[in-house]
């Protein structure tokens, strides 16, 4: 396999895509020893295969505010692969959606959901448009309206999506109540839904639970735990939340979030009724969390930073792509990081990724360590099928099982002679292995 002459070759067919040509070249070059001692890929053609989707939907989305005003966003839903079994994938709506964005999300999706056991293929999708200060009622016509495009490409069978960033249980709501409108059956085609119409108890906690479980599994390999750990976490929405409920009830101490505004500080950790207070802050759409210290003093806030820089033994970069860069990465080594677990999809940049590796630090990449949202996903779409509810134990226990078997296969596929675990190319070989037999036992379709 010739790195080189196929991202070359990626680039030209992928411009000014550069997060997903990162993501790719990320897996090929932890997967290019297992595809050249298995000259059955090769003959497959399976990497230009793999790296291209099986289906890219674009459409315009009309819709009309509350003053009468006719607006257009533009919608997506990148198909990616389903050879191990539908399209799963969330939908993202914020102004920063675009198709190369999706492309690497929907890539990343499909390696995930193999490491998760469940039979979930790859996808992504979303728009431009920005919900932060638009009505409920503007929220309702836009999403009617992208659901009024999307709803032709999807089905329980087909594609289930779910909510990402900018699309929660109300988003998810008026979608769905959209889709069962036009085809005219209640099914679930959607996850994330509210419980009392097919959703799942702990789903919105599961993405942090599931980082915080990876994270656990990690430390045991040095004989550690997260009791009496102090730990980093950056964002304040619902996989910061879920990780910071998790990693209290393990007995660790949680001292920072973030925001686009900066970061706070709390050296009392954040627990109890802070924890809930971040459920109001993030319902008031202000998206900063500098109030957070107006309501505990005792906290700082440091405006237009971010939290790495803060001395901590557990990072939970849980916000966005590209989070955490090389600089951030150098202050968690100097400060004595012992374990880095990605809840957000890719917020290490590939220098802050290399130096982790570098130091022998515990990394879990986003794919590995955030995979408990869309098991939990896998979960709800198991109850449904069943016509039942699990409780809530049963969820959790499920999820942490998932979690365990997914930090067993990077330990199997990423173990290094010096005993060191790379869980990246764990992860990545894990993911790519299961995807790929699956494509050559499916044939050339």
């Amino acid at each position: 396999m010739n790195l080189e002459l196929i991202m070359s070759d990626l680039e030209k067919r992928n411009p000014g895509q550069p997060e997903f040509l990162q993501a790719v070249k990320e897996v090929l070059e932890t997967i290019i020893d297992v595809v050249s001692e298995n000259p059955k890929y090769d003959a497959a053609n399976i990497i230009e295969r793999i790296v291209e989707p099986d289906r890219v939907i674009t459409f315009k989305v009309q819709w009309i505010d509350d003053k009468g005003r006719v607006h257009v966003n533009r919608g997506y839903r990148v198909q990616f692969n389903n050879a191990i079994g539908p399209y799963k994938g969330g939908i993202r709506f914020h102004p920063s959606v675009t198709l190369g964005g999706l492309k690497f999300l929907g890539f990343e999706q499909t390696f995930k959901n193999s490491l998760t056991t469940l039979p979930m293929g790859g996808a992504k999708g979303g728009s431009d448009f920005d919900p932060k200060g638009k009505s409920n009622a503007e929220i309702m016509r836009f999403c009617q309206a992208f659901m009024a495009e999307l709803y032709k490409y999807i089905g329980p069978d087909k594609d289930i999506p779910a909510g990402d960033i900018g699309v929660g249980g109300r988003e998810v709501g008026y979608m769905f109540g959209m889709y069962k409108k036009l085809v005219g059956d209640h099914n679930g085609v959607f996850t994330g839904k509210g419980r009392n119409w097919g959703g799942s108890l702990i789903r919105p906690e599961a993405t942090g639970f599931g980082n915080v479980f990876f994270a656990e599994e990690m430390l045991k390999t040095r004989g550690e735990s997260m009791k009496g750990k102090i730990v980093a976490v950056s964002g304040f929405g619902n996989v910061s939340w879920g990780s910071i409920i998790k990693a209290n009830q393990l007995g660790a101490r949680v001292v920072t979030i973030s925001g686009p505004d900066g970061y706070v500080y709390d050296p009392d950790g954040i627990s109890g009724d802070k924890v809930d207070y971040l459920l109001e802050l993030r319902a008031s759409n202000q998206d900063i969390v500098k109030p957070y210290t107006f309501e505990y003093p005792s906290a700082q806030f440091f405006e237009g930073k971010r939290p790495w820089e803060v001395k901590c033994d557990v990072a939970l970069p849980c916000a966005i792509q590209n989070e955490l860069n090389l600089q951030d990465a150098q202050n968690l080594v100097n400060n004595g990081v012992m374990c880095v677990s990605e809840g957000a999809n890719m917020p290490c940049t590939p220098e802050a990724m290399e130096l982790f590796l570098e130091h022998k630090v515990l990394y879990g990449p986003g794919k590995a360590s955030n995979a408990g949202g869309v098991a939990t996903s896998g979960l709800e779409q198991t109850q449904n099928a069943q016509k039942l509810n699990w409780a809530a134990e049963e969820v959790e226990a499920k999820l942490h099982s998932i979690m365990c078997n997914i930090h067993e296969a990077c330990v199997k596929y990423g173990r290094e002679e010096d005993g060191y675990v790379n869980y990246v190319k764990g992860a990545n070989v894990a993911g790519f292995i299961k995807v790929a037999d699956a494509m050559i036992d499916q044939g050339v379709i």
